[in-house]
């Protein structure tokens, strides 16, 4: 199977409803996003027309209008943190989401949010969010 990968960065904060550990608090984190596309048929021999599965250039649009501009520079608390913490529901870089924005979380957010926006013949088949350098998220097709 012939895929593409495509890595961003951005630099959210964010924290934890009832989580009993350090994550409970605020918080943030240096993300690093790999996105991996395919084609949906099967290859014969090499690629035609121009030989390419999807322009690098169209998917990092894509997901810096979908992901990386809605992330960087941002804090995502839960509305149940919200309801614990109200003295944070003014912040003006604040995004409020209905579930936990674990790392778990947003990699399934970022799923959705990319689902869709690719060409007819190319499918989103692989994402992985790194947390931290060594620790990371990790959807599949």
């Amino acid at each position: 199977m012939l895929q593409i990968t495509k890595i961003f960065n951005f630099e959210t904060a964010h924290a934890l409803h009832g989580y009993a550990g350090k994550c409970r608090n605020l918080h943030g984190h240096s993300y690093k996003l790999h996105v991996t596309v395919s084609s949906k048929t099967p290859e014969e021999g090499y690629l035609g027309g121009t030989g390419i599965l999807m322009d690098f250039k169209d998917l990092k649009k894509l997901v810096n209008e979908k992901v990386v501009d809605k992330f960087d520079h941002r804090l995502i608390l839960s509305k149940a943190y919200l309801a614990a913490n109200p003295n944070l529901g003014e912040l003006e870089n604040l995004e409020i989401w209905d579930m936990e924005p674990s790392a778990e979380n947003i990699i399934l957010y970022i799923k959705q949010e990319l689902q869709g926006g690719f060409p007819e013949d190319v499918e989103l088949v692989k994402l992985v969010l790194y947390e931290t350098s060594d620790s990371y998220a990790e959807w599949i097709k």
